[in-house]
């Protein structure tokens, strides 16, 4: 059993890790801004499933193969940073869609959780991250290592809805001025384009 002190402080930093600017609260805001709420709130626990996987990858000590193997590091990076080009096409060539006739283009739900999941667990450097901080708040005095790697996981993804679902609903209020203006929405989706095709820039010049 994790102390309540130990779990509070994880806590607290779980919270100031997803509130710090980054790649899948900027996902979650341009989603949100140009789907809506709900949308937004949809992409959040598609990341939040990919946290699982990271979260079960240490406690199996999977995720030791991509700190360690060069090669699996820099095929999921590929991976990921194909998906996110992927996007950033899609977004360009997106343009206002009918927004004027009050239609505004929706993906369907299960899409947009598909593109929070893929988002997450593409990402090498999330897989490493995690390795590195959830084992500092276990300790095998308490029991099964593993087990408590689960429930700090768990913690972090509590944390991590509180953070995005309220990105979520602001990237909403932006959603709703776009609805209003098919200029703006198209301003929009160049503006997520270029996010889309920046983050996976970065993915790819990141190191282990």
């Amino acid at each position: 059993m994790i102390p309540f002190d130990v779990l509070s402080l994880f806590f607290v930093a779980s919270l100031a890790l997803g509130a710090a600017p980054g790649p899948d609260n900027i996902f979650v805001l341009t989603q949100s801004a140009l789907y809506g709420r709900l949308a937004g709130i949809v992409v959040t626990l598609g990341l939040c499933s990919g946290i699982f996987v990271h979260t079960a990858a240490v406690a199996l000590g999977v995720a030791a193969i991509f700190q360690t193997s060069a090669l699996a590091f820099t095929a999921l990076k590929i991976a990921g940073a194909g998906y996110l080009f992927y996007l950033a096409i899609g977004a360009w060539r997106a343009g206002a869609s009918d927004i004027a006739d009050n239609k505004q283009p929706r993906l369907p739900l299960p899409k947009l959780y598909l593109r929070g999941v893929v988002m997450n667990i593409t990402n090498p450097k999330v897989a490493i991250f995690f390795l590195a901080f959830l084992p500092q708040f276990a300790d095998p005095v308490r029991g099964p290592v593993a087990l408590q790697i689960i429930a700090l996981g768990g913690v972090f993804v509590v944390a991590t809805l509180l953070v995005f679902g309220a990105v979520a609903i602001g990237g909403g209020t932006l959603g709703g001025f776009l609805q209003r203006s098919p200029w703006a929405q198209a301003m929009m989706n160049k503006v997520a384009s270029v996010i889309f095709a920046s983050l996976a820039m970065r993915l790819i010049m990141t190191e282990r």
